[in-house]
């Protein structure tokens, strides 16, 4: 089990836990404090999906100008449901975002983390054995 966790954000990872392997955990003194579980293929997504917006971010974060903000956001399949992740800020920081739209019979979700804990969140995320590298050079 690898325990993970800093100022409003949580990652619990046990891949012998099926089939929720990674527990996820959010917000703090401005939010709600919330967590939920994902199986392997929805940590997997979460985890390509936030390293290829993080990824995106950094290739784009020079261009911007000092009172500029962006919106990344991408979908991509999870199981029988749909994964859609947002990256919101300016090129000092940014929040991410998450909704889980399952298939049928299946729980959905939401979630998100706020620009002081988005970053050290997306690093942990990358480090996981699952998480492709956050280079942008996964297929999704």
């Amino acid at each position: 089990m690898q325990v993970q966790e800093g100022k409003g954000w949580r990652l619990d990872h046990d891949p012998a836990r099926h089939p929720f392997v990674l527990l996820i955990g959010g917000g703090g003194e401005q939010q709600a404090c919330w967590a939920l579980e994902l199986t392997a293929a929805e940590a997997t997504a979460l985890a390509a999906g936030v390293g290829r917006l993080v990824a995106q971010h950094a290739a784009l974060a020079d261009a911007l100008m000092d009172e500029e903000s962006i919106d990344l956001e991408l979908e991509r399949p999870c199981g029988d449901g749909v994964l859609w992740l947002a990256l919101g800020g300016d090129r000092r920081g940014w929040a991410l975002r998450f909704v889980l739209t399952p298939g049928p019979g299946q729980r959905g979700v939401e979630g998100g983390w706020d620009a002081a804990a988005s970053a050290p969140l997306a690093a942990a995320l990358a480090a996981l054995m699952f998480a492709p590298s956050p280079s942008g050079a996964d297929s999704g």
